[in-house]
């Protein structure tokens, strides 16, 4: 009698309430898969459509196949590899800078002294200040006129710098906003990521005698590895869609110095109305920053597995 209730108890789920779980767990998940579907496969989808079709205008629409056509015309436009090329040089400057800088602030402001919970703070508003608002900001403040840059200079008896007329000094001016703009996300993860740095090592190593230096090179630093590849890994996605600063700041000038290859998509689409040649460049866009970051993916793994 008492065996009964004990297979009744351990007695597999039909295959009815298998399935209404199953209905029931992907139900709450619809409306989150519809919604990305909606704000990012379709647009995807769709300029992938465009980029092998011939677009309309009048009916705004791809209205005719082409195959390759538009990549073709593409990838022999040297406006389109003069801007990659601004690109690559904007990102082999800024984004070492930001990542060095933003660490090494972030070691600073982490050390024990009175204020430095005011600094994090202020830190913190370079961040939060729209694209565009400081592209504007720094132009006036760069203003070889009236910008305040000019009126420092002035007083160490040096001639002003005219940073948006000179092709280096426009691509100095636009690492130095995304920089000044970017710098405080570094910061804030890796504060997060020493605060979060086991302290008995550090014991330890201060017991054997280890010096500051020892600790930071031997100690940190490794621990640290796989941060800051992940760092640069966020940071590599958002600078490669570098796009509103420039715009505000400099234009693309002067004579295409700083016209990073998504200004010049945005330029050909609604300023020239090639929409099938900008969405053929930006699938090539989409097709780079994917193999990149799988490449910076695999390594960071690397790093994780070695420290």
């Amino acid at each position: 009698m008492s065996s009964q209730p004990s297979a009744t108890m351990h007695r597999s789920p039909r295959p009815g309430r298998k399935v209404t779980d199953f209905l029931s767990r992907w139900a709450f998940m619809v409306p989150a898969a519809v919604l990305l579907g909606a704000v990012l496969a379709y647009p995807i989808f769709y300029t992938i459509e465009i980029s092998f079709s011939r677009f309309d205008l009048a009916s705004f629409s791809a209205v005719e196949w082409v195959g390759w056509e538009n990549y073709s015309r593409v990838l022999s436009d040297y406006r389109f590899w003069e801007s990659m090329q601004v690109t690559l040089i904007y990102l082999v400057f800024a984004l070492p800078t930001q990542i060095i800088l933003g660490f090494s602030i972030a070691f600073l402001i982490n050390a024990e002294w009175r204020g430095r919970s005011v600094v994090r703070a202020l830190f913190l508003i370079p961040m939060v200040v729209a694209p565009v608002v400081a592209g504007g900001l720094w132009r006036m403040i760069l203003d070889p006129l009236w910008g305040m840059t000019t009126y420092f200079l002035s007083l160490l008896g040096l001639e002003p710098l005219d940073w948006f007329g000179d092709a280096t000094l426009a691509m100095a001016a636009l690492v130095i906003i995304d920089t000044w703009r970017w710098t405080p996300f570094v910061v804030l993860t890796a504060t997060a990521a020493l605060l979060s740095l086991p302290k008995d090592v550090f014991e330890a190593a201060e017991i054997d005698g280890a010096g500051w230096w020892s600790k930071l090179w031997s100690i940190t630093l490794p621990l640290l590895a796989p941060i800051i590849a992940a760092t640069f890994i966020v940071r590599w996605l958002g600078a490669v869609k570098m796009f509103d600063i420039a715009l505000a700041a400099t234009y693309g000038g002067p004579g295409g110095a700083t016209n990073v290859v998504n200004l010049f998509i945005y330029e050909e689409a609604f300023r020239s109305l090639h929409f099938a040649e900008s969405a053929a460049m930006a699938v090539v866009i989409l097709v780079i920053t994917m193999v990149l970051t799988g490449v910076f993916l695999w390594g960071s793994t690397l790093l994780e597995e070695r420290f």
